[in-house]
């Protein structure tokens, strides 16, 4: 463990919030198959998915029911077998609507071009051009979160030079553990998910972020490894948020990302570890993006819990065979405390980017009054990006954008760090969200 005395970290801002990881042992279960799914065509970044099935239609296990239609789009397939039923618009945990396909399960049948062997396949047979081609085929995306196509990340802009693979295994939410579990019980695959990665992008090196809490996920990967040069682990301190993109790059490469920049402007490409498995069974197994690790939790859940769950099924399920919603639930969380997003609906389906619900007690759900500021300005110094958080709640109540742009406010990640600190319990985040939107809202073309 050479790392451990040198954990590094990124050089401004951010914040330090109760880790609670209340399922952090609890191994991965198989959530049983649902009796209905709902798989929204809008589980991505891009351009929505192209549907090709019609009511009445019999699908199967990873069949496609939706083409990507664009560059940045992304195949959607079955996670189930059944019959399609109705096709009409559906809330999702985004709180919008969008079209989704509903599946009723009969057996569980699958396309028969999908390896379901649990045999680790190390070899790599397939050309960089084959690997970009499976992905998509895939539709894999960011599990991270940000469910960014993983096949335009593959495939990098003309001038652009790429030196170094990033893999994200910090998971800095408090509460979620689905990639800490992920990377406990599928090392092996992950591996070799890099090293398709590494052969996608022709780059000679990969390094594996993973924040120091997780002291058990370090020491299995540096032993895989075996001293190994290609393949490293860096060990972070615990910093929230550590795992968002441009801190991360910071912190293990000393990189800065410019504004409005992406990693590949600095010759770096980010992969989340949930990612890189998904990765390994497109391309090794032929296996599409049909299910994913959920962390079910919260401090009144009865039994929290990382589960193997099919993509389209209903948030209600995951809660039950956790033991049931709280009595004293007041909020539900897709996501994180920090960037996660209240649901309105239990019937929500899970998505490709759902990696948490979490149950938040009644009182702590409560909002507490808002005061004026004070200008202490603990969320100038809690920012991770440098900005001026309180200047940008104002313009974003406002309604200035073109100001707010000039503020960089497109920059935010909206990791919350600003709203965590304020001691006037000031809206902060909510304002920025609001102020971004009317950025791009005022930048979109006129019709």
């Amino acid at each position: 463990m050479g790392l451990r005395h040198k954990l590094s970290t990124f050089r401004i801002g951010g914040v330090h919030p109760p880790e609670q990881k209340l399922s952090a042992m609890v191994p991965i279960a198989p959530l049983p198959l649902p009796r209905m799914v709902t798989i929204p065509i809008v589980q991505h970044i891009g351009k929505p998915a192209r549907i090709t099935v019609q009511r009445g239609d019999s699908v199967k296990t990873g069949q496609v029911i939706a083409t990507h239609d664009g560059f940045v789009s992304s195949n959607i397939h079955a996670s189930v077998s059944g019959k399609v039923g109705i096709i009409e618009e559906t809330m999702d945990s985004t709180g919008f609507k969008h079209i989704a396909v509903n599946i009723r399960v009969k057996g569980d049948e699958w396309d028969e071009s999908i390896d379901r062997s649990d045999t680790l396949i190390t070899e790599i047979t397939c050309e960089p051009k084959e690997i970009v081609e499976r992905i998509l085929a895939a539709g894999i995306v960011g599990m991270g979160g940000a469910a960014f196509p993983s096949h335009v990340k593959l495939t990098i802009p003309e001038g652009k030079h790429v030196d170094t693979l990033l893999i994200n295994g910090v998971e800095c939410e408090p509460y979620l553990t689905a990639d800490h579990r992920i990377m406990l019980e599928k090392p092996n695959e992950i591996l070799v998910g890099i090293r398709i990665l590494m052969k996608a992008l022709g780059v000679p090196r990969a390094i594996i972020g993973i924040e120091d809490n997780k002291h058990d996920a370090i020491e299995l990967f540096e032993k895989l490894l075996g001293g190994q040069t290609a393949i490293s682990v860096a060990a972070l301190k615990v910093q929230y948020p550590q795992g968002g993109e441009k801190q991360l790059i910071q912190a293990v490469l000393n990189r800065e990302v410019p504004s409005g920049g992406l990693p590949a402007d600095v010759g770096v490409i980010v992969h989340n570890v949930a990612t890189t498995f998904a990765v390994y069974e497109a391309v090794q197994k032929r296996k599409p993006l049909i299910e994913r690790v959920v962390t079910v939790t919260g401090k009144d859940v009865k039994t929290p819990s990382n589960f193997l769950v099919r993509i389209g099924t209903p948030v209600i399920d995951l809660l039950n065979a956790a033991g049931g919603v709280p009595e004293d639930a007041g909020k539900i969380i897709s996501g994180g405390p920090m960037m996660g997003k209240a649901i309105a609906d239990l019937e929500v389906p899970i998505a490709k980017g759902t990696s948490g619900i979490l149950v938040i007690p009644e009182e702590e759900a409560k909002r507490t009054e808002s005061y004026n500021c004070v200008r202490c300005g603990k969320c100038i110094e809690a920012c991770p990006m440098g900005l001026e958080p309180y200047y940008l709640l104002l313009l974003g109540r406002k309604g200035s954008p073109e100001k707010a742009e000039a503020e960089h406010i497109l920059d935010c990640i909206e990791c919350g760090s600003c709203s965590f600190v304020c001691p006037s319990n000031r809206p902060i985040l909510d304002y920025i969200r609001l102020g971004k939107a009317e950025v791009r809202q005022s930048k979109a073309p006129k019709v």
